[in-house]
């Protein structure tokens, strides 16, 4: 790919309907407040260079990862794909598979988080909330603790519902803030920590071809991922 303004983005399947890549860390999905540069834009003008295409070039968004989590991400190039893909994050087709690092150790190896979420837009923050709040949402993820070592714990996250930074608020909430995050872990996480969050694994319908695709990313070789050895990544 050509120069790019922040670390470099693989390709990781391409064709004339969808593009699946592995995000960077602490890059946003889509142009934000902040102005930096984001992925959406940056594969566009990727696109618009290897392609020689004049005019603007079409790409569609179909999910978000949150700036400081990396990992495998699907977009469409086309607004049949756009419009199927996106049936599909609504449907739940789409089964996205996310790995974690959190301090210390749920209390069952595996089981289900469920909260009532609130988001704050001024502050861009999330909150746990009693269920007849004004604007709470459900928020649903099952979880199967994979090791634990160094006062650490390797999780597997399998979302129910797609709520704003739905995995650290509630894994926050219940006690085991994931390694790294600062806006929901300052209490337990030094500044300049990367947040152990990955988009390890994503498996869809293609929606032309109507096959399935898989596809999966691993986390890079840095503390407190190289902890464990990378067979237990591999999807479940």
């Amino acid at each position: 790919m050509r120069s790019s303004p922040f670390p470099p983005v693989p390709i990781l399947y391409e064709d004339n309907h969808v593009l699946v890549v592995v995000k960077p860390v602490n890059v946003p999905t889509q142009e934000d407040d902040s102005k930096d540069p984001d992925l959406l834009s940056y594969l566009k003008q990727d696109i618009k260079e290897r392609y020689r295409k004049p005019g603007n070039v079409y790409l569609g968004l179909v999910h978000r990862l949150d700036r400081p989590v990396g990992g495998v991400m699907v977009f469409a190039k086309t607004s049949k794909a756009a419009s199927r893909l996106s049936d599909a994050v609504r449907t739940r087709a789409i089964r996205k598979t996310y790995t974690a690092v959190v301090r210390g150790k749920p209390n069952q190896p595996q089981g289900t988080l469920r909260h009532f979420l609130l988001k704050d837009t001024r502050t861009n923050t999330v909150s746990v909330v009693q269920p007849h709040q004004e604007g709470a949402k459900e928020a649903i993820l099952d979880y199967k603790v994979l090791d634990s070592a160094d006062g650490l714990s390797l999780v597997r996250i399998h979302l129910h519902t797609g709520r704003p930074h739905q995995i650290r608020v509630q894994f926050a909430a219940s006690g085991c803030p994931l390694y790294g995050d600062q806006k929901y872990g300052a209490a337990h996480n030094q500044p300049g920590q990367q947040i152990a969050l990955w988009a390890t694994h994503l498996m869809f319908e293609h929606p032309t071809l109507k096959e399935t695709m898989s596809f999966t990313s691993m986390p890079p070789d840095e503390y407190p991922w190289k902890i464990w050895d990378k067979a237990y990544f591999s999807a479940d």
